[in-house]
């Protein structure tokens, strides 16, 4: 099974990176949208904090990787091995799913872009309360995604994953087919099969 990770912080590309991978005949698995779907099932208010709460309590009770193995249980229930070249995962937050990617032989991909920027995209694609944020608490809440925790492994570390990373994609601009075509080069380089 091909399988390609994508990290990156909030509002860099990730989905538009997927977008290409999809386009080639890829199955896309939004680990943001698992989370998404257990806190509608539990009745919780969707905020970014919720979901980081739900990953936190599933890292400590099934290991690091429990993502990961749920979106590759996901991608064999939709026949994925006859049906796709490969499975994409976005939205790793946690260096253990990183390492989940490469011991499944996949390879994982960074994406990032100016902060205000990212606070732009994000305003404009309002996926209602989640998104409900200032610049400033954009900012607050990326550093403490971004912070080693050294002393719970089970948190959310965007630096850990993206220490991780195979190939690392610049997203600064705001024309998406340019950003496409830069991916696709990029993924194809890396040996990445399109």
């Amino acid at each position: 099974m091909k399988i390609v990770g994508i990290g990156g912080t909030d509002g860099s590309g990730k989905d538009t990176v997927t977008e290409v991978l999809v386009q080639h005949g890829w199955l896309y698995i939004s680990l943001s949208e698992i989370l998404r779907d257990e806190a509608k099932k539990r009745g919780i208010k969707l905020r970014r904090y919720t979901l980081r709460l739900i990953s936190s309590e599933w890292r400590c009770k099934y290991g690091l990787g429990i993502l990961i193995d749920k979106a590759v249980d996901e991608f064999k229930l939709k026949d994925g091995e006859t049906k796709y070249k490969g499975l994409v995962i976005a939205s790793l937050r946690n260096p253990g799913e990183a390492d989940e990617v490469h011991r499944l032989g996949g390879k994982m991909v960074w994406v990032d872009a100016d902060p205000k920027a990212r606070y732009e995209r994000i305003m404009n694609r309002q996926r209602g309360s989640e998104d409900e944020v200032t610049f400033e608490e954009f900012l607050v809440e990326e550093r403490a995604q971004m912070t080693h925790h050294e002393d719970d492994k089970h948190a959310l570390n965007l630096a850990g994953v993206k220490e991780k990373a195979d190939i690392f994609l610049e997203n600064n601009g705001f024309d998406i087919e340019k950003f496409k075509d830069a991916a696709e080069k990029a993924l194809r380089a890396s040996g990445i099969g399109l």
